[in-house]
């Protein structure tokens, strides 16, 4: 079983005043995270540098396009990545393919893994001052069932070490594998910081990531899952992520989440901001496993991409919670109200 050292560091609040005119270089810019992180660094007067495929949509930066120094390329073309990291000192990487398909199981770990091991080989040839990951819970792991209390929430801090279970995504494994990268990375040299935000909620693409969420509320679908569901709203995490950055912490990993709801109360919140009819009917857990097979079948025949897989199935009826106050204690940072996140997002997806 891989593991990773546990890096120990004097805890501190300082935190540093960055006073350079080089650019900030973000991976994963066009997507939720990396765009709103980037609009909170414009915010505070930093200059950005953005990587960029040449088929990337750039829907979410379409008002600030003009404001970010682009470099075309990928995290898998080392060559792109070295004209990316010239005159760079500080790397935010979020680019990583988020999917629990089955087809882009490959590509998941091509580009997760594999990608953030190229990132980890720049940012050590270029001598940065700081790299932040933004990984995800999903790379802490889960228990194995047979510690899990039946009907009892288990609480998941930084300490929880991977562990092979049936509960684990290959998503999530490639998170931890990723996350393997920036600590070898960091025992040879590398400052860096890692995050892991549960589910993100912002104004996003709703026929992507967590803002799918929405749009299944808002197209007045009828069932619920029961389980729990860590959330966390992206102005948060794109602010500790930059706090973080400019702090004098480094070498240490924070889970982002700012509370937990059942899928129930969440959903009846998204309805409200939508004035829409909230799912009302919960799915059994019978019912989930037949689903998600008619999904994958659907898929297979049509070419789409399913609603549901095995992996999402699975994994909506734990009752997992995540432990966000280490970052809180860190930083003295509090989470936005979930009832602010929602109304915000729904006003801005119904435009």
């Amino acid at each position: 079983m891989l593991t990773f050292a546990k890096i120990k560091i004097n805890q501190t609040r300082t935190f540093l005043k960055l006073s350079t005119h080089s650019p900030i270089l973000v991976t994963g810019a066009n997507g939720l995270i990396g765009s709103t992180l980037i609009r909170h660094l414009l915010a505070e007067g930093h200059s950005i540098r953005g990587l960029k495929r040449v088929d990337s949509d750039l829907s979410l930066l379409n008002d600030i396009h003009e404001k970010i120094e682009w470099i075309e390329g990928d995290v898998l073309d080392v060559l792109s990545l070295e004209k990316a990291f010239e005159g760079i000192t500080h790397v935010i990487h979020t680019a990583a393919v988020v999917s629990f398909v089955p087809r882009d199981r490959d590509q998941i770990y091509e580009i997760n893994v594999g990608g953030t091991a190229n990132i980890v080989n720049a940012a050590l040839n270029s001598k940065v001052q700081k790299l932040a990951f933004v990984s995800s819970v999903a790379a802490l792991g889960r228990p194995d069932p047979r510690t899990i209390v039946v009907d009892k929430p288990t609480i998941i801090t930084e300490d929880q070490k991977w562990e092979e279970s049936p509960l684990n995504s290959h998503y999530g494994k490639s998170k931890y594998l990723a996350e393997l990268e920036v600590w070898r990375g960091v025992a040879e040299g590398l400052n860096a910081i890692v995050v892991n935000p549960s589910m993100v909620l912002g104004e996003g693409d709703w026929t992507r990531s967590s803002t799918q969420l929405f749009k299944y509320v808002n197209d007045e679908n009828t069932y619920y899952t029961e389980g729990l569901i860590n959330y966390v709203d992206v102005q948060d995490v794109a602010a500790i992520v930059t706090k973080l950055l400019f702090s004098e912490i480094k070498n240490e990993r924070y889970i982002v989440s700012g509370g937990h709801v059942t899928y129930k109360e969440l959903f009846e919140k998204m309805a409200a901001g939508f004035g829409k009819k909230a799912p009302s009917k919960k799915i059994a857990p019978f019912l989930a496993e037949i689903v998600w097979r008619v999904e994958a079948f659907r898929s297979w025949l049509t070419g789409s991409r399913p609603l549901i897989t095995k992996e999402t199935a699975k994994t909506s009826r734990t009752q997992f919670i995540y432990d966000g106050k280490k970052v809180k204690k860190a930083l003295g940072f509090d989470y936005k109200p979930l009832d602010e996140t929602v109304k915000r997002v729904c006003v801005a997806l119904k435009k």
